[in-house]
């Protein structure tokens, strides 16, 4: 029994809550939560014709997913084109690669366009399959702004990664901003109370961490920069700011994604300084 003056769940009178869903006003408990860009929101008004958005269903076409995966697919075929391969041979792949040296030596730009480099057809084969997953369910549900910092943000999370443990090592993929996309959509299901167990999405995390540190030639760095990354501000704008049912709350969350984007690029660019000035690169 709940004590005097404690919130319970309206659908499951057993279950104590401090959350209340933003348009009714009822007590939710976690499994009844749907995160919305306004606020948390309980099954039935969730359920209503209103501009309310779900990570679970929606109609909106995830238009930046389709043209991110577009913009890949293209890369990769301009890649093929002038021949490439794990050793980087072509054109594209040699100017738009991420490295350290060259990142010290000015070329900031490889801090994204390593993320849209691949190094064969199954890398970015599983990458693409895991970004029109991933995208299909959040980009609809915080809108193709939220949905780009987030993306850019992990990838770039990715990049200081690399910087940080492999700057003498050429490193291609969109796997960091992919695996900030898992964490964030992991955070999700656990502030709805689902289980690491019982979320396809933590389990889909734990797999792919798993291959990162068992397989050889994957960039841990990348991956678990960009899971770090993706993670913090998955959690404030897919949990924190629709629990806060306030514009102000997503203007935050979207401002400190954006900031933490920019200070990944400076701090990549810090490292692939220090890495070079100290010898770690040759």
């Amino acid at each position: 029994m709940a004590t005097v003056g404690t919130q319970t769940c309206y659908r499951h009178p057993n279950r104590e809550t401090n959350v209340s869903c933003s348009s009714c006003g009822r007590p939710i408990c976690p499994d009844c939560m749907t995160p919305t860009p306004v606020g948390m929101r309980c099954p039935e008004c969730s359920k209503q014709r209103t501009e309310v958005r779900t990570m679970a269903s929606t109609r909106t076409e995830p238009t930046l997913t389709i043209v991110l995966i577009a913009i890949n697919v293209l890369v990769y075929l301009a890649e093929t084109l002038g021949g490439t391969g794990l050793q980087g041979s072509g054109t594209v792949f040699q100017r738009g690669a991420l490295y350290g040296p060259l990142v010290a030596d000015g070329e900031w730009y490889r801090l994204i366009t390593g993320g849209f480099l691949h190094s064969g057809i199954l890398h970015i084969g599983f990458n693409m399959y895991l970004l029109w997953l991933l995208g299909s369910m959040m980009e609809p549900a915080i809108g193709r702004l939220r949905f780009g910092a987030l993306y850019f943000t992990s990838l770039l999370g990715g990049s200081l990664g690399v910087m940080l443990l492999d700057p003498d090592r050429v490193t291609v993929g969109a796997s960091g901003a992919v695996f900030g996309l898992i964490a964030a959509g992991f955070l999700v299901e656990r502030a709805q109370g689902i289980g690491l167990f019982q979320s396809s999405l933590g389990m889909l995390l734990v797999l792919n961490l798993v291959i990162t540190f068992i397989i050889p030639g994957i960039s841990i760095g990348g991956h678990i920069g960009g899971m770090i990354v993706g993670g913090i501000c998955g959690y404030l704008m897919l949990v924190w700011a629709p629990r806060q049912a306030s514009k102000q709350a997503g203007n935050i969350a979207l401002g400190v994604t954006i900031g933490l984007g920019v200070a990944s690029a400076i701090a990549a660019i810090w490292a692939a300084n220090y890495a070079v000035t100290n010898g770690a690169v040759i």
